[in-house]
């Protein structure tokens, strides 16, 4: 969630759209949606699972909106947006944290017969090796693992939205790293 600058003059960056919502104009946040709603969601998914994606989703988004005007720093939205994300995302593991340690890996015990595996049959089973991966990870490995590696967010930006040293997100990145890639090579994907 970095700032968008582009060489279209009607294009704005995320600054001046900012600086335009905090004057009132709502036509701003709506682009400002538009450029980063993806990416929360792509966020929360990884963080939350499909679950209530839209809700969390709006409620990332309409917490923005309601403190936007607090936001100093115009040009660090993105950051900021990724922090109220992770908050929203924390918060709903805490309401459903019984409830997610009642799930099973339905998907995988249902099936009856064999199936043919084909490319896109493949590289859906791989994603949701990869998903139940990261839920296998406690909350603080995952979301360090998300933001840096699936959302390619810089690790000194994931420490300020994280509000952890830098050290930590290395650390974090790291084991997060090995305890997926054991969890794949246990499911025989060779790496």
């Amino acid at each position: 969630m970095r700032e968008v600058l582009t060489n279209d003059s009607t294009q704005m960056s995320d600054r001046e759209l900012v600086l335009r919502c905090q004057q009132g104009d709502s036509t701003s946040f709506q682009e400002l949606y538009q450029r980063y709603q993806k990416r929360v969601r792509s966020t929360l998914y990884s963080l939350c699972g499909n679950a209530m994606l839209d809700d969390l989703t709006q409620d990332v988004f309409l917490k923005a909106w309601k403190g936007l005007s607090k936001l100093r720093q115009a040009s660090t939205f993105g950051t900021w947006l990724y922090r109220i994300t992770w908050n929203v995302a924390q918060d709903q593991r805490r309401r459903f944290a019984v409830m997610r340690q009642e799930q099973t890996e339905e998907a995988l015990s249902d099936r009856t017969a064999p199936v043919q595996l084909t490319p896109d049959l493949l590289r859906l089973h791989y994603q949701d090796l990869v998903q139940r991966g990261l839920k296998q990870l406690d909350l603080e490995h995952r979301v360090v693992l998300v933001l840096h590696d699936l959302e390619d967010v810089p690790q000194k930006e994931v420490a300020k939205i994280l509000d952890i040293p830098l050290g930590t997100v290395k650390s974090r990145l790291f084991h997060a790293r090995k305890a997926l890639r054991q969890l794949l090579q246990s499911e025989g994907v060779s790496l």
